[in-house]
């Protein structure tokens, strides 16, 4: 029996985007056409494939035990025929979907846009929110091509590398009555915004508890830039990446001192599909945001 390889591109792209409409724009398509192409693989696999729950399509169990090998060997025949001819990034027509924490996004993309628009005009630059959680199944399926985030567990499809050390600072009001000298009872006698997503817990809390000591959070935030606002017009503190911190600082009537209590760094790291590796496009991709990230610590 012949196999249509594009019947595996809808299977990717139903599975990435969850549902029809979502692989329709993705490969450019007609829904009538996915859907049809759909039938068929069902047919070839005798299983749903996929079945409707809400306004998405949830892949069934065989779906989710092909995925991982189908995106493999479909990475793999992409970046073939990449390499058959030389990269040259001002003639790529791409677009790259890079994820990145809402902190990394606002200091990170200023810095990659100038890159791209000098190096590749034509590429395309979408940037989205990953849940940790979900790091691995996003670039197995070609949903993501890169994550930027803190350090996390991944599977062995997965590669990465290390970027730097995130550390981190006090964010002040300006004229703040501790902005000269930031002591540590000052700074635990202090009222503090705190930003957790996703019911998280902040590093600095877990850090303080198993020490016998606490903090009175006043607010708890979802990003850092709204934090910056909340500090900028109260005597409150936050503690933030300094990267961010810095950046705000010349937007925000704010200021940034040391920590003054020891955080151990956190590691941020760079994650890609293992099967893209030697891919031209994406090593180029990795320099860039490695250049980016060390341009604007």
């Amino acid at each position: 029996m012949r196999f249509d390889v594009n019947l595996l591109k809808v299977l990717e792209s139903i599975y990435a985007n969850g549902g029809i409409t979502g692989a329709a724009k993705a490969l450019h398509l007609t829904q009538p056409a996915i859907t049809h192409s759909l039938n068929r693989l069902r047919e070839i696999f005798g299983d749903p494939l996929f079945v409707r729950q809400g306004n998405r399509m949830v892949p069934t169990f065989k779906t989710q035990a092909l995925m991982p090998k189908i995106a493999f060997h479909l990475s793999g025949l992409r970046a073939a025929v990449e390499a058959v001819e030389e990269f040259d990034p001002a003639q790529v027509d791409a677009v790259f979907t890079v994820g990145f924490r809402d902190v990394l996004e606002s200091v990170m993309l200023p810095v990659l846009v100038r890159h791209i628009t000098s190096q590749a005009p034509k590429v395309k630059l979408i940037s989205r929110r990953v849940p940790r959680e979900d790091v691995d199944r996003q670039l197995v399926s070609g949903a993501i091509d890169l994550v930027i985030d803190r350090s996390t567990h991944t599977d062995s499809r997965i590669n990465s590398a290390f970027l730097a050390h995130e550390t981190m600072v006090v964010v002040l009001r300006a004229g703040h009555p501790l902005a000269d000298e930031l002591r540590t009872r000052d700074f635990l006698a202090a009222k503090h915004v705190s930003v957790v997503s996703q019911g998280g817990t902040d590093p600095l809390d877990q850090l303080l508890a198993e020490g016998g000591k606490a903090r009175e959070i006043g607010m708890v935030c979802q990003h850092y830039f709204s934090a910056c606002q909340v500090v900028a017009g109260s005597d409150w503190l936050l503690t933030a990446p300094a990267a961010f911190a810095n950046a705000m600082s010349a937007l925000l009537p704010i200021v940034v001192r040391p920590l003054p209590i020891r955080l151990k760094p956190l590691r941020i790291e760079m994650y890609w599909h293992a099967a893209l590796d030697e891919d031209p496009g994406q090593r180029w991709l990795r320099g860039l945001v490695t250049q980016a990230y060390h341009q604007q610590l």
